[in-house]
């Protein structure tokens, strides 16, 4: 099967990754709804199959992560699209709330075991900045799925979520600051005011803007399909601006569907969907390819594993439940639930740990391992969570 691992130097070995990354994924996901299960652990778990822990069949290539970027990006678009009477104001401080305590302790959480188990301060703050931020994009995926994005507790999640993003980004500029040496307090604070500013502004005046621009544009274009291609160019304009701002491209690509929610036609969200559910499964599958099994077969690394990947699902769970206490406990579960997955943002914060070579390779392993399992836990926790839950 060596034809298989293409690394991306001949057409037909990257369109048989395409076809065992997109075939896998539906075919496992399929295979768990059918046992009751969400399709996202389906296609989560096809990655660790069809991945080098496993199989073998296909390797991380640069198409790939290509594919995983535009997948997590439409994601997020289109649960962005889906929010139309959803307005970040109207959450406010509830979402504050929920989204500093669940940065707080899990940060605290996972600095602590680090100094425990005697490992440096610098690689123990590093592993508490991975455990603080939220991947929002599978908790928006299986919420979507179950048809409860109206739900409080789910627009609470998504507010707290793009919070989250820049309390997070916060905490790894601190982090990365302290290994480098002194800490440069006007480039945080130029930082926080960029990407506080342009979430705010977005959030707030998005919608009503655009809700002029679409029915003006549509009648100056003759183009067909001319909402569809505006959709396009707000969502990479406003993704490229997010991370410019210093948020991570994806915030950008839901606040683009966001203010679109309430203009573009019905015809539009469809077309949408369509690239939306091809392009998902790579992003994905791309995080379940990057398991990496054998940090099982030392003692330490298995403790070590077991300890970080507890506390970042109990710090979520308790730090944000804490910020939700108004919902009471069954809302504040589903809460807490819903900010568990780290996907791809904690394995980011370890690469940059590892590229400024403060992070051993067990503790790179152990931080991915913990970003992907919290990842594959969390749609099984909240389907449990919302269960009886009725969309509002």
């Amino acid at each position: 099967m060596a034809f298989l691992l293409s690394s991306g130097a001949d057409s037909v070995g990257l369109l048989l990754n395409i076809l065992l990354v997109f075939g896998a994924a539906k075919l496992l996901a399929e295979v768990a709804e059918i046992l009751g299960q969400p399709g996202v652990v389906g296609e989560l778990l096809a990655g660790v199959l069809i991945g080098p822990s496993v199989l073998g069949w296909v390797a991380p290539n640069e198409l790939l992560n290509v594919f995983s970027e535009l997948g997590v990006m439409f994601l997020l678009f289109q649960v962005g699209m889906g929010l139309k009477d959803f307005k970040l104001t109207q959450v406010g401080w509830d979402a504050v709330l929920i989204a500093v305590s669940g940065v707080i302790v899990p940060f605290i959480m996972g600095r602590q075991i680090m100094l425990m188990l005697g490992h440096p301060g610098v690689e123990a703050a590093f592993v508490g900045a991975a455990m603080v931020a939220t991947s929002v994009g599978i908790t928006a995926k299986v919420l979507a799925d179950m048809g409860l994005l109206s739900v409080r507790s789910s627009k609470l999640i998504l507010a707290a979520a793009i919070i989250d993003d820049v309390l997070g980004l916060l905490v790894l500029a601190v982090v990365s600051s302290t290994a480098k040496g002194p800490l440069n307090y006007l480039d945080l604070g130029l930082t926080a005011v960029l990407a506080i500013g342009f979430t705010l502004v977005v959030a707030i005046f998005g919608t009503r803007a655009f809700e002029k621009i679409v029915p003006r544009f549509d009648s100056a274009t003759k183009t067909a399909k001319s909402q569809f291609i505006l959709s396009m160019l707000l969502l990479f304009g406003l993704s490229i601006l997010a991370s410019r701002a210093g948020v991570a491209a994806i915030i950008g690509a839901f606040l683009a569907g966001m203010a679109l929610a309430s203009s573009v036609s019905h015809e539009t969200k469809s077309e949408t969907a369509g690239v939306t559910e091809l392009l998902v499964p790579f992003f994905l599958v791309g995080i379940g390819m990057r398991m990496d099994l054998t940090v099982f077969r030392d003692p330490g690394t298995l403790t070590m594993c077991g300890l970080i990947l507890a506390a970042a699902i109990l710090s979520k769970l308790i730090g944000c439940g804490i910020g939700a206490w108004r919902l009471g406990y069954r809302g504040a579960l589903r809460v807490g639930t819903g900010m568990v997955p780290r996907g791809e943002v904690g394995m980011v914060v370890a690469q940059i740990g590892a590229g400024m070579g403060v992070i051993p390779n067990d503790v790179f392993a152990v931080v991915v391992f913990m970003s992907i399992a919290t990842t594959m836990i969390a749609p099984v926790m909240l389907k449990m969570a919302y269960r009886g839950a009725v969309a509002e």
